[in-house]
């Protein structure tokens, strides 16, 4: 409908709507030349929207780490080793992924990296295991939030924590759909109070303790050598890397820059290198310098506590100025604070994984509406579906966190390895024609290393206690994915095999010109140039053989997340669908028929056509609309799925305003080939 058009009632909000539109807010316009930048993220806003899951790891990460040393004849010793192997690895990672950076500026991270230097068979895997990754990064940060919570509560209250949980993800999913910048910027104060709190904490931890170094770095060497003694050079490095690997949960969230790179600020790789090294060095203190304050402060587990809160207690507990506790107070706000952020780092699944749905969609792996946007230019459909996968996964593991930070880690190393495998490769491939190839490719060989090590690993030691559910689900999804490609592909060789059919259509004499508003008028909905419009075309013809004299082709320009990159892409899909359109015009007009076109942009195919119909109407009393239809054989739900609706629904709402228009089928299906029409001019 035009903007000057009266609203009928029909067209009026609904009180549902209207209240749905004030929780999420207005439209964008897309076609804002400064749209990009409004919605873009800074260093800051980045580091707190795609930072904060690495950054809180240190809530779950190190802990881990340290209960295995527990675990193994009290080996707490070995945190010291284990520390540093941690911040080196955190550097490591965060450095090679800086690389990948460099050489992918259009973002995709792993999935990208994969795909483009290792092939669509590893693109898939990486892309999968990195979706069943970021439901598993929604879920380890709200079940860890709710642990550090609750941690302040009686144990009677704990049974409020999974509801709590569940609140908390549909506050998100919300937030989400509003738009990335909105839902990050709400969180700053959050992300500062954590970073001030922490810093306090292990500054403090370890300055508390800078007098007693001797005796520490006795008793590590001690330990050290009654550890050599009992268990041998070979089993006390078991006993590290059995650690090493169960806190790779620390390192989850790394990937993350790499992968939302599209919502950086310009210029993107600037700023995305920025955000990495900002991550790196508050991972790498935050985690590390944790780790060494449970050995200096001899933190042991306590009923309804997280290690981290029994660390504040011995830290601060006791603080207090002039007879005020100001050390339950520090407490307090130290584990809200990591709480709260342990809630906001859920963000960087809401905000990278329905961007790895959607390059996955428009590569055809996944159903291509997870690559649409909605009025708020986000993409909603992801969104939602990783919410009720983190809600599903929640409820399936009652929200034990040790559960689900050893379902975590397999998953981010699959990726992890697949990446600095491709990363290997590429600069291999680049040997001869660059000097310092050795020296770039050092980087991610150390990085392959690490992460095929930590893979092994935590597969190994952890198959039994979860590790299998994450690849059986991981392997599930590569499945499903493998299946949507080859339906895809089957669809598109039999479209092939329509485009081969008419690829030899040409006129007939005919000579149309501009269309005639006083005579019949047929409109047809066409997308670009190919068999299935030109089919469309001709179906009109032989169904009402000489009737309609004119002939206009509307065409919506769709803006979806694979082209919704910079204005220099919205650009070149304008062109593209104006040429299509063109083309479609001169074969009728070679047919006989007065022909033009009309054509629009925007987000939602079905609202732009709608409304240049109802345009068209006012302007060709004698109109009949018309779009074409792939039809099956047998057609089952998940043809609903994975193809639109667009021509039904485009067809309910032109019927609504009282306009006739009819859905032309053209049959797909295995075995079947659709056969020709042979064209007629029209009179």
């Amino acid at each position: 409908m035009s903007s000057t058009e009266p609203r009928t009632p029909e067209d009026r909000m609904s009180l549902w709507e209207s209240s749905w539109r004030l929780v999420i807010g207005r439209p964008r316009d897309f076609r804002d030349p400064g749209v990009f930048h409004k919605i873009s993220l800074a260093v800051f806003l980045a580091w707190v929207g795609l930072g904060s899951d690495a950054i809180t790891s240190s809530a779950y990460g190190p802990e881990e780490c340290y209960r295995a040393l527990m675990e193994h004849g009290n080996a707490t010793y070995l945190a010291v080793f284990l520390a540093l192997a941690m911040t080196a690895t955190v550097f490591v990672m965060s450095h090679a992924y800086s690389r990948i950076i460099e050489h992918f500026p259009s973002g995709g991270g792993g999935y990208l990296v994969a795909s483009k230097l290792l092939g669509e068979k590893a693109g898939v895997v990486s892309g999968s295991a990195l979706l069943v990754d970021y439901i598993l990064t929604i879920t380890v940060s709200i079940a860890s939030g709710g642990d550090a919570v609750f941690s302040l509560a009686p144990l009677a209250w704990h049974a409020w924590k999974l509801p709590a949980e569940f609140a908390v993800i549909l506050a998100l999913i919300i937030l989400n759909i509003r738009g990335v910048r909105e839902s990050v910027a709400p969180l700053v104060p959050v992300f500062l109070l954590f970073l001030g709190t922490h810093a306090v904490l292990v500054l403090g931890g370890i300055g508390s303790h800078l007098g007693q170094a001797p005796r520490v770095a006795g008793e590590v060497s001690a330990g050290f050598s009654s550890g050599l003694h009992h268990y041998g050079a070979w089993g006390l490095f078991m006993i590290l890397m059995s650690a090493y690997s169960r806190g790779a949960g620390t390192y989850t969230g790394i990937e993350a820059i790499s992968n939302g790179l599209q919502i950086m600020r310009e210029p993107r790789v600037l700023t995305g290198k920025r955000t990495m090294a900002a991550l790196a060095i508050s991972l790498a203190f935050t985690a590390g310098g944790i780790l060494l304050c449970y050995l200096l402060f001899g933190v042991h587990p306590q009923e309804g506590k997280t290690l981290n809160g029994v660390l504040v207690h011995a830290f601060a507990g006791k603080w207090s100025v002039a007879g005020v506790p100001i050390g339950k107070a520090f407490v307090v706000l130290t584990l809200a604070s990591e709480g709260a952020l342990l809630f906001v780092a859920a963000q960087t699944g809401f905000i990278d994984g329905p961007r790895v749905m959607a390059n996955m969609a428009v590569d055809s792996w996944l159903p291509r509406r997870f690559a649409s946007l909605s009025d708020r230019l986000t993409t909603k459909d992801g969104v939602l579906m990783l919410g009720v996968a983190a809600v599903a996964l929640l409820l399936f593991t009652r929200g034990s966190v040790d559960a689900l930070v050893v379902m975590y880690a397999i998953n981010v190393f699959i990726t992890f390895s697949l990446s600095q495998l491709g990363m290997c490769r590429l600069w291999l491939g680049e040997r001869k024609r660059r000097r310092a190839w050795a020296r770039q490719i050092l980087v991610h060989v150390v990085g392959l290393v690490m992460c095929v090590g930590i893979l092994a690993f935590t597969v190994v030691l952890k198959f039994r206690q979860g590790a299998w559910l994450t690849m059986l689900v991981t392997a599930g999804l590569v499945g499903v994915c493998l299946a949507v490609k080859a339906h895809y592909r089957a669809v598109a060789r039999q479209l092939s095999l329509l485009d081969a059919d008419l690829s030899g259509l040409t006129g007939m004499g005919g000579a149309g010109g501009e269309p005639d508003p006083g005579r019949p008028t047929a409109v047809l909905l066409v997308g670009k140039f190919g068999g299935l419009g030109v089919h469309s075309m001709l179906s009109i013809q032989r169904t009402f053989p000489g009737y309609f004299t004119n002939l206009i082709f509307v065409s919506v320009a769709v803006h979806d997340s694979g082209t919704f990159k910079g204005t220099a892409e919205l650009d070149a899909q304008r062109r593209a669908v104006g040429e299509s359109a063109e083309k479609y015009v001169a074969l009728a007009r070679s047919l006989g028929w007065n022909s033009s076109y009309r054509t629009a942009e925007g987000l939602d195919a079905v609202d732009e056509a709608t409304r240049l119909c109802i345009e068209i109407a006012h302007d060709y009393p004698r109109v009949m609309f018309f779009a074409g239809k792939l039809i099956w054989k047998r057609e089952t739900w998940i043809q609903r799925i994975l193809h639109n609706e667009t021509a039904y629904q485009v067809e309910r709402r032109l019927h609504w305003k009282g306009l006739a228009m009819s859905v032309l089928p053209v049959r797909v299906g295995a075995g079947e080939r659709t056969a020709p029409v042979m064209a007629r001019g029209a009179s």
